[in-house]
């Protein structure tokens, strides 16, 4: 089995897959009576020309680390964010397109407060919360056609956990 090293979740190295999505350093507005700060159009989400924005909320099993991808998905008509509703992290995997099927999987862990979207077409993992509740909004198209496709690996890949340098003489 292949092994991949989930690295923290960061905008730039997510960029080519989607968007992250969390509070930037300072609001874009400030709205009711000055309580609360609107951070404004986090996602670049894309519904196509027939399909509609709809939210559904998942209640997903969880995973655990060492975790195994033998699978991953994409949504060729919209994008499709994923919105935590606690402040547990999970795991993203994303592939680059080769040609319509899908390259190595990379493996992002999020942070506390951080939720994603997948760009339309993108190879991604299921949803994998590592806590208890796996709740999640979910936001994506609804359509009348299919908007999925799947791909099934060869060998799988096993992802771990990235282990922090450690400090000092062992």
């Amino acid at each position: 089995m292949k092994q991949i090293i989930a690295r923290q979740l960061s905008a730039e190295g997510f960029a080519p897959f989607g968007d992250v999505i969390e509070l930037k350093d300072t609001p874009d507005k400030i709205i009711n009576q000055g309580m609360c700060g609107r951070h404004h159009d986090l996602a670049n989400m894309d519904f196509g020309p027939d399909g509609r924005a709809g939210i559904s909320l998942f209640n997903a099993t969880p995973r655990a680390l060492p975790y195994t991808v033998d699978m991953v998905e994409r949504h060729p008509e919209g994008s499709q964010a994923f919105i935590p509703m606690t402040e547990h992290a999970f795991l993203v995997i994303v592939a680059k397109d080769l040609g319509g099927v899908p390259d190595a999987p990379l493996a992002f862990l999020t942070a506390p407060g951080q939720a994603i979207n997948f760009h339309r077409n993108t190879w991604h993992g299921v949803l994998t919360p590592l806590s208890n509740p796996g709740l999640f909004a979910v936001v994506d198209r609804i359509g009348d056609t299919a908007n999925l496709e799947e791909f099934w690996f060869d060998t799988p890949y096993q992802v771990v956990e990235e282990q922090s340098p450690r400090s000092g003489p062992p």
